[in-house]
């Protein structure tokens, strides 16, 4: 299959080109600690992370009566916003980008952090220039990102056979296919390989796979 067609990608942001995983696993092992619940490890987080993110809450055995899933998400958030510099891109992030680049397609960011942090770390890591668009959610609940997907794509005028979303888990490719348009996962991120292809049959191992699928 030609990928030729294809004239902007949308990229998801956290665990996709942001490698994050091990800081979202010390953060909610600090939240766990603070009820005395037991840490869980990166095996552990993998099987258990989903979108909403409230079912990920639940799977860790937190009761989410009331605002509790509220407090939850602040807890978790802002902890992880104090220490967000602790992370970095994954390997060949920078390459990827302009080898999408260089092949004469636009590209975006549709993610479901907060859009005024998201804006802000990609800034930070100098890749902001490649994006036409650059957007996330309106609060810290991540629960998510058709919406704004729909807004997103209505503005880039593109129709849906022209646009790919690529992302590291099964809500990505739930946004995609509420799009209307195709979908590229890497196992790299926060859903490992085996639950992605129980799902879907474009799965990448890195992004080195990627960028030659992409780039062909």
């Amino acid at each position: 299959m030609t990928t030729s067609r294809y004239l902007h990608v949308l990229w998801d942001w956290n665990g996709t080109l942001l490698d994050d995983l091990d800081l979202c696993v010390d953060v909610i092992n600090g939240v766990l600690a603070r009820r005395g619940m037991p840490p869980i490890d990166s095996e552990r987080y993998l099987a258990l992370f989903d979108f909403p993110v409230r079912r990920f809450y639940e799977r860790l055995g937190f009761e989410l009566a009331g605002d509790t899933f509220e407090r939850l998400s602040f807890e978790f958030i802002s902890t992880y916003d104090a220490r967000r510099l602790e992370t970095r891109l994954h390997a060949g992030v920078p390459e990827l980008l302009g080898a999408v680049a260089g092949s004469g397609r636009a590209q975006s960011i549709l993610s479901a952090h907060r859009e005024s942090t998201l804006l802000g770390i990609v800034e930070h890591f100098g890749i902001h220039a490649h994006f036409s668009q650059i957007a996330g959610l309106d609060d810290i609940h991540a629960h998510s990102k058709v919406e704004r997907g729909r807004t997103l794509c209505a503005s880039l005028g593109h129709a849906p056979d022209e646009m790919i979303l690529v992302g590291d888990t099964l809500h990505d490719l739930e946004v995609a296919r509420a799009l209307g348009i195709d979908c590229a996962l890497v196992a790299r991120g926060h859903h490992p390989a085996p639950k992605l292809r129980r799902d879907h049959e474009l799965v990448f191992d890195d992004l080195a796979q990627l960028r030659a699928y992409l780039c062909l």
